[in-house]
Formats: structure tokens, sequence, C-alpha cells
């Protein structure tokens, strides 16, 4: 039987090549910069082009602007992601990790399931859903080529139940979910694992319109740790799924959320 022996090389993502979507604010931001300092290239991906030349320039002013690049793309134009791994790859020579966490949440989906916009539906399952699967299926063959590739979708905990009044974001957090596990099962055999991570509440700007007091009252009430989660805890987990070391962790749906799913009500 053969085992793999856990050392600082196989703990280390030096020289992978990442795309990093929904990288200009909140999660992405933290994720990029965080592959950034363990040594990973990485491909700045947003539509936010304000965001995009903001993160590459913070990590190109730390690590050099030969480790980052920025892509100024809307993941709902299919001909733009569709080409997006080709520029990557002729850029840094390859495609080893892909986050897939580009997200929205819309006003007009604050409703209820009978009364929700078609519009609002279709715009939040084109970003959430849709733009996980057409990329991750782009970027396969270099995956393919890499010496374990790794996937990453951020799901949420809204994945794993239910909160009234978004019912379209609850419906893409579930597909991001079986999206993953049916990957996993797929591209296992390739050397390739997928998985999710959920976070609980978190300060970014999804949640940036919530009072501060109301915040509070919420994760006294619900969360264990009685507090919001900040984007970097969530890079940590994500970071851990793409380790070289971590080639059997296939599947995984990660809560990040402070324990708040362990709770029965």
């Amino acid at each position: 039987m053969s085992t793999t022996r856990l050392t600082s090389g196989n703990r280390s993502i030096t020289g992978r090549v990442a795309i990093v979507s929904g990288a200009g604010s909140g999660i992405g931001r933290a994720t990029a910069h965080l592959f950034a300092d363990e040594g990973a290239l990485v491909a700045v991906v947003d539509r936010n082009g304000e965001g995009v030349a903001q993160v590459v320039g913070e990590i190109s002013d730390v690590h050099g602007a030969d480790r980052v690049k920025g892509w100024t793309v809307d993941v709902t134009d299919n001909a733009a992601l569709d080409a997006l791994p080709d520029a990557v790859a002729e850029t840094f020579g390859g495609i080893d990790i892909l986050i897939n966490n580009a997200g929205v949440v819309f006003n007009a989906d604050m409703t209820t399931t009978t009364d929700v916009f078609d519009e609002a539906w279709d715009a939040t399952l084109a970003v959430n859903i849709t733009s996980y699967a057409r990329l991750t299926r782009a970027a396969l063959p270099y995956l393919m080529k890499s010496d374990g590739g790794r996937i990453v979708c951020t799901a949420s905990t809204e994945g794993l139940g239910a909160t009234g009044g978004i019912p379209a974001y609850n419906a893409s957090k579930h597909a991001v979910i079986g999206l993953v596990r049916s990957l996993a099962v797929e591209l296992g055999r390739h050397g390739i694992t997928a998985n999710a991570v959920c976070p609980g509440p978190i300060v970014t700007g999804m949640t940036a319109n919530i009072a501060d007091e109301h915040k509070e009252i919420f994760a006294k009430r619900r969360v264990p740790v009685r507090r919001y989660g900040q984007p970097e805890e969530i890079a940590h987990g994500m970071l851990n799924l793409v380790l070289p070391a971590s080639s059997y962790m296939n599947g995984v749906i990660l809560p990040v959320d402070g324990g708040m799913t362990s709770r029965h009500t």
C-alpha cells in the first residue's frame, strides 16, 4: 500500500498557477492575496476593472508584476469566459488551480419563490452556477495536464439549507454543491479534485447593507463563535483544499461558518 508522506513540498503551492474569479473584492480578493503570499502565480478575474487593477497592484507591490496578472471579464459573457483559460495558460504556462468564486445576490431576488422576477432568477444562476460550470469546462484541458489539478467552488451555508426570501440565491448555491460532487466523481480518476467551501455570514460587500447592530444580534443568536467571519478566513479554507497534500480531499463540502450549521436551531 502506497502512502503520501507529508513534506513541506506537498504543503506548498509555490509555482502553481491559480485562476480566481470574483477576485476584485471580498473573498476572492483575500484568496488571491493569500495564494500569492503562498507562492502561487495568480490570475485575478473580475468584471470590475477597478477592483482587478487594485488587487493586481497590491500583489505586484509585494511579490512582483511577474507573479500576477488581471483580466476584466464578465463571467456571463460566454465568449470571454471560454477564452480566459487560454489567455491565462499563455501567460503563466498552464493552470493548476481553479477557484470559482464569482457571486451575486440581487435585490430583486429578495422576495418569495412565487414572485421572484425572471431577470433576477436568470442573472443569479448565470453568475453563481453557470459560470462555474462553463469556466471549469474551459479550464479542464489545462487542469488535466497539471500534476494534481484543483477545483474549489464557493457555495454557501445557504446551499446546506435555506433562508426565506432569496430563492434564486438559495437554488444557485445548492446547485454549486451538486456540480462539485459531480466533478469530484468524474474527475478524480484524472488526479483532479473538486471541493466546495460554504461560507457562513462574512463581512463582505454582500453584507454591507446589513446594519452592524443587526449583524451583532444575528451572530450572538446563531453563530457559536458569536461574530461574522472575515474573507481571509474563507481564503484559508480554500488554501487547505488546493494543497498538493490534499489529494484525498475530493467532493468535500466544507462549511466555514463559525459552527453555525452545527446548531439544531
